[in-house]
């Protein structure tokens, strides 16, 4: 997997961590300490998981990484859904953000299922 800027999930999932970067300052000022925490840790840790898999050891270790990487896109799913309910953020800003987690998780779960498919056919 490339992990340069023509690497479509490396890309997207840089300028989501970015977009969440963005909200977690914003819920600062409101003085959300806790569950900005959350998202910042979940959103972001989407695309370091990515990073670490480009450079994994092994097809496993790689399918292992994006997994983990799936994990967290559904956990900010969830941070952000209870964002939105708990009127921290707004429904338009929610729509944005969690249209391109699960478009994240969609590229996610194909890359895994190819590699599995390419990989480790009979598993």
């Amino acid at each position: 997997m490339n992990e340069g800027k023509d690497n479509i999930i490396v890309r997207k999932s840089y300028e989501f961590a970015l977009s969440i970067v963005a909200l977690y300052k914003q819920l600062v000022e409101k003085k959300e300490y806790v569950l900005s925490k959350q998202i910042l840790r979940s959103g972001t840790s989407i695309g370091a998981n990515i990073h670490e898999a480009v450079s994994g050891e092994s097809k496993r270790d790689f399918i292992h990484k994006l997994g983990i990487a799936v994990k967290e896109a559904r956990e900010t799913s969830y941070w952000l859904r209870l964002l939105k309910d708990s009127d921290f953020l707004p429904a338009d800003d929610f729509h944005k953000l969690n249209n391109t987690c699960d478009e994240l998780t969609r590229i996610l779960n194909s890359i895994i299922l190819t590699t599995k498919e390419r990989y480790f056919p009979n598993s």
